[in-house]
């Protein structure tokens, strides 16, 4: 999006690094950014489309730096679509189950600091 500063940030980076890419404005390639919003379910810029595989900014690199290493260090994987989508569902619910007990630990600190004496009410 030409209004997009991460997406100069990026573009920038990438010409830098003397990196090939081919800019497509998502204004002027509606179907087409509605297709990969519906295949990757983020609506985010820049997405970058590199050797049959999306990625997505906060997802897949989280500044220019970190894509341009992905970029230079990608390999394509030989393992099939189910196997990468299988992986890629048991990582995530590593991560849901992770973030799950953060949050159940904090409520516990919070009802614990509630439950002092500090907090009680002297109604």
């Amino acid at each position: 999006m030409e209004t997009c500063p991460y997406c100069k940030k990026v573009k920038d980076e990438l010409t830098s690094k003397k990196l090939k890419f081919t800019e497509k404005n998502v204004r002027n390639n509606e179907d087409e950014w509605r297709q990969v919003v519906s295949l990757t379910g983020m609506p985010t810029t820049p997405t970058i489309l590199y050797d049959k595989e999306y990625l997505v900014p906060g997802r897949d690199y989280q500044n220019p730096e970190q894509l341009v290493n992905v970029l230079e260090n990608f390999k394509t994987s030989s393992f099939t679509d189910t196997r990468k989508t299988l992986e890629r569902m048991k990582t995530l619910n590593f991560h849901i189950n992770t973030a799950f007990g953060k949050l159940d630990q904090t409520l516990k600190q919070i009802e614990t600091k509630l439950n002092t004496d500090e907090y009680k009410s002297t109604d």
